[in-house]
């Protein structure tokens, strides 16, 4: 781990992911911690939110406990994960309001059409960012490409794509460092 954040930046850090990504942390969330508070490398990231993903739950929230856990304890865990989701808690009580009183509105699906697909190309542009900051190997890079197949085209479920491809990508990895040194 990089730099350690007291408990309040911690705590206004995940703050600050989950009341801009909204909808979508994973860009922010990315952003935030590696990039502008530089709590974790890179491969720090990618590992934790990696194995936040094959949890149950959200990824990132999971993320934030482990992060915040590795900071502080439990206390981290607790000031990391309700940091994460104090923002998006006060938003969403006053969108539903809103959309309880005006979701009838013709004006109001196109809206939520274009908020979805900026979504989609956020996390496919963070995806991508972390991918080729990671220099992963060929084989590597073709694990995710079968994984991005296997949700997009085949739209398996995650937990089958993580259990078939997460061993692959674990032996390929193991693989790669126990060859002997000429």
């Amino acid at each position: 781990m990089a730099e350690k954040p007291s408990k309040l930046e911690l705590f206004l850090g995940f703050a600050k992911i989950g009341s801009l990504g909204f909808g979508g942390v994973g860009p922010w969330a990315r952003h935030v911690i590696v990039e502008e508070r530089k709590w974790l490398t890179e491969r720090e990231y990618a590992e934790v939110l990696g194995l936040g993903q094959i949890l149950p739950g959200p990824n990132v929230g999971n993320a934030s406990v482990m992060i915040g856990r590795g900071f502080y304890g439990f206390a981290g865990a607790l000031l990391a994960t309700g940091g994460l989701y104090i923002g998006p808690l006060c938003i969403l009580v006053v969108l539903s309001l809103l959309y309880e009183a005006y979701g009838d509105l013709p004006r109001v699906a196109p809206f939520m059409e274009g908020v979805a697909a900026a979504a989609a190309g956020m996390v496919i542009g963070t995806a991508l960012k972390m991918a080729f900051n990671l220099k992963a190997s060929a084989e590597l890079v073709g694990v995710g490409i079968l994984a991005i197949i296997a949700a997009a085209w085949l739209r398996l479920p995650l937990p089958i794509i993580v259990v078939v491809l997460a061993p692959l990508g674990i032996w390929l990895s193991l693989r790669r460092s126990w060859k002997p040194a000429r």
